[in-house]
């Protein structure tokens, strides 16, 4: 039984109170290791801690954070075997996917941020004869980053990152449910000569560790991942403090699929979009919409690749799917299929557990479905479900295609698909959406500015707006 310890102020520790939590493998719905059950107190050791280490941080200076960062990355690198293994076991992912996409971009995140802030602009501002602007992006401080299970080293240290070149300091928590890469992590920080007190990672329950990061009055800046319903609950506390939010939430994300596109590279990416990891990304394309004369030759074709796809081991190389991420998401996830049903819906294929064998018998296994017959307004197509389900609806005309795209109170991701340049670009400009991806999927330049509207979030990532997110502007103003 592997025990997982907190990093706080350079030190692997227990929870101050002395108590754990189990963390199953989704493959074999087994316990195999013990958290932290952190709280208040062990977040306040990590922010002091913090703020300890935060003059000394920030005096080492762009290439001197820039340098201990890429010594990281390095490391992580250099496990990377390691690290997927880890993060296959804890999320119940495809190991063959941990390898070539979470553990890399992992990497990605860490040295693109840390060569980012060699080349992070200032602006300047003269007025004639009269005096020069210029803008001083200075660091916070101390920040809390709440990051999620599902892609649990991808999406932590595209939070950290950025805070940490910025010349911030970190109290971190990953989820409870995937903690095993962070700890991993923490694990690599003294030997990439990362200060005691500059990263803290407290493990733990959102509600007392989650909870206790975003009421702290001395953590003045909050950047969260996860659902909806918990991004309200930390805008409700944190709004009162003033503090600065970055909230990236919930998706109900819409795929576009006109008539004129190049049917077989649709289709393969598609699928690709509908159910990797398990249907367990915030980009996933649930909602599947196509123009009416290609919607039987689609419906028939798609369907036909889903059944396809292979659930299994996770460790073994022809696994399409691996397990969802625990018991209760599994629950929750069969409960939206029966609910498509009790709607009216039509399940084309899919729509229970999958049961291995051996010692995966107890695994929390979904096949992927597919459903049609739903109308834009039933819970199905307006509420998130994370998992691999999808639905098909037929449109008629452009316009029917966006009124149906835009019919949801998300607005994370979109994906178009059509040779027209003109109407790409049309389209592409009434979604309501953060993120457009236009006959493709999942492409990403770390460049360019990441998040949604409505309910799908506040604020953005990635790029600069990561960087300014994590700092400060203070105009200085000089006469002439």
């Amino acid at each position: 039984m592997e025990q997982l310890l907190n990093l706080i102020d350079g030190e692997l520790r227990s929870a101050v109170g002395g108590t754990s939590l189990d963390v199953y493998a989704p493959a074999t719905g087994q316990v195999y290791a013990q958290l932290p059950d952190s709280d208040d107190r062990d977040v306040h050791a990590a922010t002091e801690a913090a703020h300890r280490a935060f003059p000394a941080w920030n005096a080492l200076g762009r290439e001197g954070r820039s340098a201990a960062m890429l010594r990281l990355a390095q490391l992580i690198e250099d496990d990377l075997e390691g690290f997927a293994q880890d993060e296959s076991r804890d999320n119940g992912k495809p190991l063959a996917l941990a390898r070539r996409v979470d553990i890399p971009r992992a990497i990605a995140n860490l040295r693109f941020f840390a060569t980012a802030i060699l080349h992070f602009p200032s602006e300047a501002h003269l007025m004639d004869d009269v005096a020069v602007n210029y803008t001083d992006r200075q660091p916070i401080g101390v920040v809390g980053c709440i990051s999620p299970w599902n892609l649990p080293l991808y999406l932590f240290t595209w939070k950290i990152a950025p805070a940490l070149a910025a010349g911030n300091c970190v109290v971190a928590k990953p989820s409870e449910v995937t903690p095993l890469t962070a700890f991993r992590m923490s694990r690599l920080c003294k030997a990439a000569g990362i200060p005691p007190g500059v990263l803290n990672i407290v493990h733990g329950l959102g509600p007392k560790v989650g909870a206790a990061i975003t009421a702290h009055p001395c953590i003045p800046a909050i950047s969260f991942t996860g659902g909806t319903r918990t991004g309200a609950e930390i805008a409700r506390v944190a709004a009162p403090m003033f503090k600065k939010l970055s909230l990236e939430l919930g998706g109900k994300n819409p795929v576009l699929v006109f008539a004129d596109c190049d049917f077989e590279e649709m289709l393969d990416t598609t699928v690709r979009s509908s159910f990797t990891n398990q249907g367990q990304i915030c980009l996933c394309g649930s909602r599947i919409l196509v123009e009416r004369s290609i919607h039987t030759r689609f419906r028939d074709a798609f369907v036909e690749r889903v059944k396809a796809l292979r659930v299994g081991d996770p460790n073994a190389a022809e696994s399409d799917l691996g397990a969802v991420v625990s018991h209760g998401h599994m629950e929750k996830v069969l409960g939206c299929i029966e609910l498509a049903r009790s709607e009216g819906g039509t399940v084309l294929c899919g729509g229970e557990r999958v049961m291995l064998d051996g010692a995966l018998k107890d695994g929390w296994y979904i096949a992927p479905t597919v459903i049609e017959g739903l109308g834009p307004q039933c819970r199905t197509n307006q509420e998130e479900i994370f998992g691999p389900v999808v639905t098909l609806q037929p449109f008629d005309t452009e316009a029917d295609a966006l009124a149906l795209a835009n019919a949801t109170s998300y607005g994370l991701a979109s994906v178009v698909w059509t040779r027209d340049v003109q109407r790409t670009h049309r389209v592409a400009r009434a979604l309501q959406a953060g993120i457009v991806w236009v006959n493709c999927w999942m492409v990403r330049d770390l460049r360019t500015p990441f998040g949604g509207v409505k309910q799908s979030g506040v604020g953005r990532e990635g790029g600069v707006d990561a960087l300014r997110f994590f700092t400060e502007a203070k105009n200085v103003c000089i006469k002439l």
